[in-house]
């Protein structure tokens, strides 16, 4: 048969990650006998026997009525969030098809696009080593687990003929035997990355060390999802910074448990504290909160955070006074500002460069 392999994120606004789920129906599918091919236009979907449609992020769009067509199968975060149905289990622990985006990266090289771009799609093998998170966020897919389970081990997944790896492991420090995880990447001899944003809650003196001595590539990367967890946050990170000196980014959820002046408070907290530490924050925007009233700020905050050049080196009023005095950017922060004065004088003016270190 003629498999359709479509890619929802991608056909809309694109995306820099390939679609892990749909590399491992690719390659079962081959190993069936079947071709596969990457779909890039939705009125192709006529020329497959069967289409595998998949979709990771809720506001992906894509038209609605493929999912009615008898040759339609479908599945993912973005249709069902926390719901999704997991692989049958022969595709879920199968290695990726790493070449299932080759003929789409190759055109998009071709016409100008930097190599650099397709990093994920070209140098990375991807996998799972654990599945499962104990915190059960609201706002998270993973509210379905228990605990943080073994899920495969790195061969599963390991492709020797890529440089890196990058796991999208959604707790890896709370699984109670870590260690075989970390020792495991380290006899591949590739460096690696975790995407999802560990969980600094649950750092010690041993995995501070570890994680400091091992072969990660790039900026660690935790979250700091909530003010409520400023003081376990604070003994964290001075254990981290004990340890760790490199650059180390947390993901910084906003307009969730509100989107009014109060969010923008804690959001300027937290960045308090991570400069306190030399930590980089990454400000995750919730569904939504471009409908709100604050809608200048969050981009404002945003686009000053998100661009560690602009944060190390400006702060809040510099870096919007830096965009023109006429700017959309400057009237955000008139804006708020005159309704917020106290804010406005509380936050403004902090410095990644200038605020004291805490360790």
């Amino acid at each position: 048969m003629l498999i359709g392999i479509v890619d929802t994120d991608l056909l809309d606004n694109g995306t820099r990650h390939p679609n892990l789920a749909l590399m491992k129906i690719s390659a079962f599918q081959k190993e069936q006998g079947n071709t596969t091919r990457l779909v890039l236009d939705y009125d192709e979907l006529k020329n497959y026997d069967e289409v595998y449609v998949s979709k990771v992020f809720t506001r992906t769009n894509f038209p609605q009525d493929i999912l009615s067509r008898p040759n339609i199968h479908y599945g993912g975060t973005g249709f069902f969030f926390d719901k999704a149905p997991g692989l049958p289990e022969a595709i879920e622990h199968h290695m990726p098809d790493y070449h299932l985006y080759d003929e789409y990266v190759h055109k998009e090289i071709e016409r100008g696009i930097k190599r650099q771009h397709f990093r994920d799609y070209i140098d990375y093998s991807i996998g799972f080593a654990t599945r499962g998170c104990f915190r059960k966020c609201n706002f998270c897919v993973n509210q379905k687990y228990e605990k943080v389970s073994r899920h495969s081990p790195i061969t599963e997944f390991f492709d020797p003929e890529r440089k890196y790896i990058y796991l999208w492991d959604d707790n890896v420090l709370g699984y109670i035997r870590w260690k075989d995880i970390f020792a495991e990447l380290e006899e591949t001899g590739r460096r690696f990355q975790f995407r999802q944003g560990m969980d600094m809650r649950l750092m010690t003196e041993d995995k501070a060390s570890i994680l400091t001595h091992s072969k990660y590539f790039g900026d660690f990367i935790f979250a700091f999802d909530s003010l409520a967890d400023k003081p376990i946050m604070e003994k964290k990170l001075a254990i981290w910074r004990r340890y760790n000196n490199k650059t180390t980014k947390l993901y910084v959820l906003c307009a969730y448990d509100s989107n009014d002046v109060s969010d923008i408070v804690s959001i300027f907290e937290r960045i308090k504290v991570l400069m306190s530490y030399r930590c980089i924050p990454y400000i995750m925007r919730y569904d939504g909160w471009d409908l709100t009233d604050l809608r200048g700020m969050y981009i404002n905050l945003a686009r000053w955070c998100n661009q560690p050049d602009f944060f190390k080196k400006k702060s809040f009023r510099e870096y919007c006074e830096a965009n023109g005095e006429n700017s959309a950017t400057m009237d955000y922060l008139r804006s708020f500002e005159a309704k917020c004065p106290e804010v406005g004088k509380n936050y403004f003016d902090l410095r990644y460069d200038q605020v004291s270190p805490c360790f």
